[in-house]
């Protein structure tokens, strides 16, 4: 299976969840506004600290609710929202669009950012091989680091859950070898959050000058 069929059954799925529960946090697979603010609380530790200006990239935005989230902070933020679901990308336009977002359904359109986010966008493999989808993670990691020049932060479903709650058409990632992976190759400062309520872990790798 090649990334482009990867990703138009991913599309499908979303499209039919956004169909089904509207600009809502079920609309992209979450289960409540507690825990989809609660995932944007740790992605956005990725630039505390570094400024009260940035530049982001979000890379499968869904109906673009990490604006909000953004504009109630009070940040001063340039954000492109990129998600492969037409539907979704004309939800956000029409919810969150303003001056400082904009949305699109090209990749080919991203340009740099300080920060790329991605929330979700691992979880649902559907039937795809664990081998396959693994590779997919891998390689949209390589593009987040290219779209980020200060840094990027990714969310996945731990391997840590519990057995018996697993779904079979969901992806389970061992936080450990996406903690070795992005510090070998992507940069020296990595940090894996695994200590908030919920059954996954997010990473921030943020660049330096030079590699590792």
């Amino acid at each position: 299976m090649n990334r482009r069929d990867l990703l138009s059954r991913v599309e499908t799925y979303y499209t039919s969840a956004l169909g089904r529960h509207g600009a809502t946090p079920r609309g992209v697979d979450w289960s409540s506004p507690e825990s989809q603010r609660l995932r944007f609380d740790q992605l956005a530790k990725i630039w505390e600290g570094r400024g009260d200006s940035i530049s982001l990239i979000d890379y499968g935005c869904g109906y673009g609710a990490l604006v909000p989230y953004l504009r109630e902070r009070g940040l001063a933020f340039s954000y492109t929202g990129f998600d492969i679901s037409p539907e979704m990308i004309a939800t956000a336009r029409q919810l969150h669009g303003g001056p400082d977002a904009t949305f699109s359904s090209e990749e080919a359109t991203l340009q740099g950012a300080d920060y790329a986010l991605a929330s979700g966008i691992f979880n649902v493999k559907l039937d795809t091989p664990e081998e396959t989808w693994r590779e997919y993670v891998l390689e949209t990691l390589e593009r987040l680091a290219r779209l980020a020049s200060r840094g990027f932060a990714f969310n996945v479903l731990s391997l840590y859950s519990d057995p018996e709650r697993r779904r079979p058409d969901l992806f389970y990632a061992d936080p450990l070898f996406l903690f070795d992976h992005c510090k070998t190759r992507f940069a020296r400062e990595v940090a894996l959050l695994h200590d908030y309520p919920l059954y996954e872990f997010t990473l921030l790798v943020k660049k330096t000058k030079g590699r590792p």
